[in-house]
């Protein structure tokens, strides 16, 4: 199985993307640009995470049902049974729910502390964030939250990826610069449309040697397969 592959951005960018074997993403909070695309067991419903809001971001995956979606970000170790209580309702109306572990003191306790019917969520460190959680930590598949794509890949040498969402070579686009399959540069034709393909297929190029492996998926099954009922 291929590494699955999401983008929130505008409908353009979605449409475009899904020609090349992406799936749609957004935030619970707008769901404008994914109406017209098939988005239940496909998509991916990302959070607003620095104005979470549990009671909405349920209510729009009753309606949805996506493919993949987040609990809210694990600042604080000691609001972490709260945040796996509302992954179990989550997992109600989502194929696969990621955590997102952010508390230091976690670190090599992701195991442990985390029931393992859960995706991890790792955030690509950008110079708006990341994660303070050793990479060593992650001991199990792993959703990758931004960052740019060929940081996204050289984590793949130290993580099971099983899916990544990317957003960063959209930004480029608008300035005429596109990802060359190492890095960002300038277009040598431009254009909008012509960055954002070039960009998606050299992203795909980077991924197209690694595969989800059969261990990966067979923890995924298992843990669904021993998963309680949400009482």
């Amino acid at each position: 199985m291929e590494v699955l592959k999401f983008v929130a951005h505008s409908k353009k960018v979605i449409s475009i993307a899904k020609e090349y074997g992406w799936h749609p993403g957004a935030r619970y909070t707008n769901l404008r640009d994914v109406k017209s695309f098939s988005f239940s067991e496909l998509g991916f419903l990302d959070i607003n995470w620095k104005n979470y809001s549990y009671e909405r971001h349920i209510e729009v995956a009753a309606e949805t049902t996506p493919r993949l979606t987040i609990a809210r970000d694990v600042e604080c170790i000691f609001s972490l049974d709260k945040i796996i209580r509302e992954a179990e309702a989550l997992l109600q109306y989502c194929r696969y729910v990621a955590i997102v572990p952010k508390d230091i003191l976690m670190n090599g306790r992701l195991n442990e502390l985390i029931p393992k019917e859960f995706l991890l969520a790792y955030s690509v460190p950008t110079r708006y964030g990341g994660t303070k959680v050793s990479i060593e930590s992650f001991d199990r598949p792993v959703h990758l939250l931004g960052g740019r794509p060929d940081a996204q890949r050289a984590l793949a040498e130290k993580m099971k990826i099983f899916s990544i969402d990317c957003n960063r070579f959209t930004l480029d686009a608008r300035y005429g610069d596109y990802f060359d399959g190492v890095r960002f540069r300038r277009h040598p034709v431009g254009g909008y449309d012509r960055c954002l393909i070039d960009s998606i297929t050299n992203i795909n190029k980077i991924w197209s040697d690694y595969s989800v492996h059969d261990d990966v998926l067979n923890l995924l099954e298992v843990s669904r397969e021993q998963r309680r009922p949400f009482a």
